[in-house]
């Protein structure tokens, strides 16, 4: 596991990220939301991440089922991290965030069929 510091852009907010696998996680989403956003996640555990600052100046975005929960810093409007929808047991960080990472590094960077996700399926 890999430990990290992540921040928003304007430094705001700042999160202790304990990776899963490193960057060796990263993807993209091509659902509705996260193709417009663009950003490259990496994976953490629900206990893998904490705010150690500025936790007063992030917001809360969902929808839907709102199972997937994106944050964001209210000053900036970078988006941090996200809890998956995908596996509500894991946040996604955005690699851009974490100190040191240049997510044109990650390149190819594999997508996540968002698109097609069983939650939207009719049952």
């Amino acid at each position: 596991m890999t430990s990290c510091k992540a921040t928003c852009h304007c430094g705001a907010m700042e999160l202790r990220v304990t990776l899963s696998d490193g960057l060796n996680t990263a993807r993209r989403c091509d659902c509705s939301y996260c193709r417009r956003r663009g950003a490259v996640a990496v994976s953490a555990s629900l206990n893998g991440v904490e705010v150690t600052r500025g936790a007063e100046n992030l917001t809360l975005y969902t929808w839907g089922t709102g199972t997937a929960q994106h944050w964001f810093c209210k000053t900036c409007g970078i988006y941090t991290h996200h809890r998956r929808r995908s596996n509500p047991n894991q946040y996604g960080i955005n690699a851009g965030c974490i100190e040191g990472v240049n997510p044109r590094d990650l390149e190819p960077v594999p997508w996540a069929n968002g698109v097609n996700h069983p939650s939207d399926r009719q049952r």
